[in-house]
């Protein structure tokens, strides 16, 4: 009887957070899963279409041009941010005087809001009154048209990405300063300079931190939205912007495809779940845990 009574007890305290995962994440997938075999639009009712969708998203060279540049994206963000948040974490985990101001500043940047960003880099990037084009043209170089031409759009959304890896370079601070100095005296004692510990010492201890980062670095940049939208409506130049989830966000708000967007939705999950995948599988050989 006491048994029982715990665990009723134990489901009391479980039920709002079950409740809570049934009407906002359950309940929305399976919703989003059967809509996504319908030609479902807020304007009629659904009908049952099959894998109709999925076909046509094999031919929509619209879609394919999304995924594209999402990729790509995702190609330059994810190993420039990672690069610049190790090195960044290095240097903030050195025993300098005012150590917690520089801290401090490098980490600012993550709290801007996304559309405060997108607009902050509106105006850096302007060709004719930005700040960057204004820098370039005074040491002598003509600066390229940053929002305008397709090449510069793309690396422009890059490197506000990599501006914004104070998230984890906090993480990877928090993970230098796990490292067990132990393990730097017994380099030292066999001759290891300053880049031999860090290959050798901090980097494999780092790698677990390392592959959480990357693992979530790729799922932010499929996922990308906020600062293209604003800063490149439509896709703008050329559609070279325009990011997986700003077509499925114009397939479900503008054109009112309900069930299409919902199939784009499925397949973002399903690019999402392959990519990290195959990041584990690829960490089994370069991922170094400190209880193995």
């Amino acid at each position: 009887m006491k048994q029982r009574r715990e665990g009723w007890v134990g489901w009391l305290f479980a039920a709002p957070w079950v409740v809570g995962f049934t009407l906002l994440m359950l309940y929305p997938l399976v919703s989003s899963l059967v809509a996504s075999f319908t030609n479902y639009s807020i304007l009629r009712q659904p009908k049952f279409i099959g894998v109709d969708n999925y076909v046509e998203l094999s031919k929509d060279t619209v879609f394919h041009q999304s995924l594209a540049n999402t990729l790509l994206y995702a190609l330059g963000a994810v190993p420039l941010g990672t690069v610049l948040a190790i090195a960044l974490a290095l240097l903030l985990n050195a025993k300098v005087k005012g150590m917690p101001v520089y801290r401090t500043l490098l980490f600012l940047p993550t709290l801007v809001p996304m559309v405060a960003q997108a607009t902050l880099f509106l105006w850096v990037f302007n060709g004719d009154y930005g700040i960057l084009n204004a820098l370039l043209r005074k040491i002598g170089m003509n600066p390229p048209n940053w929002l305008g031409e397709p090449m510069w759009a793309k690396w422009t959304l890059v490197a506000i990405a990599v501006w914004g890896c104070g998230n984890a370079m906090v993480i990877y601070l928090a993970g230098l300063q796990n490292v067990p100095p132990t393990l730097y005296e017994a380099a030292e004692l066999d001759g290891a300079k300053a880049w031999a510990k860090t290959r050798h010492v901090t980097l494999p201890m780092l790698s677990p931190v390392i592959l959480f980062n990357v693992v979530m670095g790729i799922i932010g940049s499929i996922q990308v939205f906020a600062v293209p939208q604003v800063m490149f409506p439509g896709g703008a130049p050329a559609r070279s912007t325009y990011m997986f989830a700003m077509y499925l966000y114009d397939n479900a708000f503008q054109f009112q495809r309900m069930g299409y967007a919902s199939a784009m939705g499925w397949i973002m999950f399903l690019i999402i779940l392959g990519l990290t995948l195959v990041s584990l599988r690829l960490s089994d050989r370069h991922v170094h845990y400190e209880t193995s």
